[in-house]
């Protein structure tokens, strides 16, 4: 199953350093079947693209939490097992966000596919938003602006022998 990791580029060497993503539990976005539900009409692609941008807003959060990480998002993508991959939980634990899932192992890197990660001309309007997104989750309009300001950056798609050049 392709899943999206939420990530920064301060993370991502940490992942390249040890070659994994992990320790596990994780918190990944996948094409769930809560989101084939919600979008019917939209196809593989369009799916794949929900969840990815999930994870994106899963990096803002992380970049918030990180006021010394470059501020661009960054998204692993990673084809993990079906078998380690997990959805049954959301509700129980509140979470109505349709693509979240848990993977149960470490994601090694042979298992990364691609990386995904804002040009640096989106730095400031990524700054913004994850200055402005705990106003934004208290429902500060004004702040839900500015984070979706961040979301209308497209990441850049990155083979995974590309990402250790981001890290330099």
């Amino acid at each position: 199953m392709r899943v999206y990791l939420p990530s920064t580029l301060a993370l991502l060497a940490g992942v390249h350093a040890a070659q994994e993503a992990g320790p596990a539990p994780l918190a990944a976005h996948a094409v769930t079947p809560a989101l084939r539900e919600w979008y019917a009409g939209g196809d593989q692609e369009e799916l794949e693209y929900a969840a990815m941008s999930a994870a994106a807003r899963g990096s803002l959060r992380l970049l918030a939490a990180d006021p010394a990480a470059p501020r661009r998002r960054a998204v692993l993508a990673a084809e993990v097992p079906d078998h380690l991959v997990s959805w049954a939980g959301n509700a129980e634990i509140g979470n109505d966000d349709r693509t979240i899932v848990e993977v149960s192992a470490a994601v090694p890197w042979k298992w990364i596919a691609s990386g995904h990660v804002d040009d640096p001309s989106a730095e400031a309007d990524v700054a913004a938003a994850a200055a402005a997104l705990p106003a934004a989750d208290a429902g500060d309009d004004d702040a839900r602006f500015t984070v979706d300001g961040a979301e209308g950056h497209e990441l850049l798609w990155y083979a995974t022998q590309e990402l250790p050049h981001l890290l330099d």
